[in-house]
């Protein structure tokens, strides 16, 4: 749209006013930063709100520690204590004919060696909460290492349920088979 020169007092036209960049400028830019601060949450690049702090929930539960703080300085490190399972076998949540099979050796990473009595109690109930837990999934939810993951928290969460007071840190899989 073109505006047309406003006459002066003495006649002679005034050139156009110039203001319509700046103003595109100053309605453009907070959108632009807006976009730009979207993305940087959303893919957790900024360092405060719900995406680092789940950044920081799965680094340290990738790190092999499943969350377990460092020893202060001074102090030895504890040396893992690990508990052997007994190799679970059954059959997965299949529409067709055919049935599809977990097999499944596993080891818990307990926090102390005294949390190995308290498991090996409740075991019956541990393996009857991850036997469930297994039948109703279905082989497509077991693919890639998001699943894999996604089973481990599953167990993890399951076994501490059914030990609890005995605080499990992680479930580490020996071997896993899904035919």
């Amino acid at each position: 749209m073109a505006h047309a020169a406003a006459p002066t007092a003495d006649g002679a036209e005034a050139p156009p006013k110039k203001g319509g960049g700046k103003k595109l400028i100053l309605l453009a830019l907070p959108l632009l930063l807006g976009g730009v601060g979207a993305g940087l949450w959303f893919s957790g690049m900024l360092p405060f709100g719900k995406s680092a702090e789940h950044t920081a929930e799965h680094a340290a539960a990738i790190g092999g520690h499943g969350g377990a703080q460092a020893p202060a300085a001074g102090q030895p490190a504890k040396p893992p204590v690990f508990l052997d399972l007994p190799e679970v076998l059954t059959n997965l949540n299949v529409t067709g004919r055919r049935a599809t099979f977990i097999r499944l050796k596993a080891k818990l990473e307990l926090a102390s060696e005294s949390d190995a009595a308290a498991i090996q109690a409740a075991m019956p109930r541990l393996l009857d909460l991850f036997q469930t837990y297994l039948r109703e999934m279905r082989p497509e939810e077991l693919r890639g290492s998001q699943g894999t993951y996604r089973l481990r928290e599953e167990l993890r969460n399951r076994a501490s349920l059914a030990a609890s007071p005995a605080r499990i840190q992680d479930v580490l899989f020996v071997e896993m088979i899904v035919q």
